[in-house]
C-alpha cells in the first residue's frame, strides 16, 4: 500500500503496547468508525467521526480529529509495516471519569457536550504509544456492515478468525 486512496477502506485491528486494543474503519476521506475493546474507555464505540486524513510518505497515513468530549487524537498508520503511532489526549474530566464515555456515542453527544462544560478539561491525560497491527482488511470505502455493533468480548478474536465478516 503506497497511496491514500489504498488506505480508504481500511478495517484495522490494532493492540497498543499498553495492552489497550482498538479497532478503526476508514469509511471514506474524511469519516472513521471505531470500536474500543479495551483499556480505560474500552467498551465505546463512534460512528460518523468526522477527521482529517492524509498521506505523509508511501504507505504511512495520519489520521486526527477531535471528538465532542474534547479528546484530541492522532494517529500515524504503517500499514505495510503492521505498525500504528498514536497520541491522544484525554481531557482531564475524561480520564477522571471514562465510565461516561463507554457507550454508542452517537446516541449520547449531549452528554459528551455537558460533562465536557460539567468537568475539567486541563490537564490533559497524553497517552503516546506504538502499537502493532493484528488485522487488516480492505473492506471497501462506506461499508456500514464494519463497525455496526457495540464491542463484545472475543469480538477482536472473532474477526480475525473470519467468524465475523463484513
Amino acid at each position: 500500500m503506497k497511496e491514500l486512496n489504498e488506505f480508504l477502506g481500511s478495517h484495522f485491528i490494532y493492540t497498543y503496547e499498553n495492552g489497550w486494543e482498538y479497532e478503526m474503519y476508514i469509511k471514506n476521506e474524511d469519516t472513521i468508525d471505531y470500536r474500543i475493546h479495551s483499556g480505560m474507555v474500552g467498551g465505546r464505540w463512534v460512528r460518523d467521526q468526522k477527521v482529517d486524513i492524509v498521506k505523509i510518505a508511501d504507505g504511512v497515513f495520519k489520521v486526527s480529529w477531535t471528538e465532542p468530549t474534547g479528546t484530541d487524537v492522532s494517529l500515524n498508520f504503517m500499514p505495510n509495516d503492521k505498525r500504528m503511532h498514536g497520541v491522544i489526549f484525554f481531557p482531564k474530566w475524561v480520564h477522571e471519569h471514562p465510565e461516561i464515555t463507554v457507550c454508542y456515542q452517537n446516541d449520547f453527544i449531549n452528554v459528551m457536550e455537558e460533562s465536557r462544560l460539567k468537568y475539567e478539561t486541563y490537564p490533559k491525560y497524553v497517552v503516546p504509544e506504538f502499537a502493532d497491527i493484528t488485522f487488516f482488511k480492505n473492506e471497501g470505502v462506506i461499508n456500514e456492515k464494519v463497525i455496526s455493533q457495540a464491542p463484545y468480548e472475543g469480538m477482536t478474536n472473532d474477526i480475525r478468525s473470519g467468524k465475523l465478516t463484513f
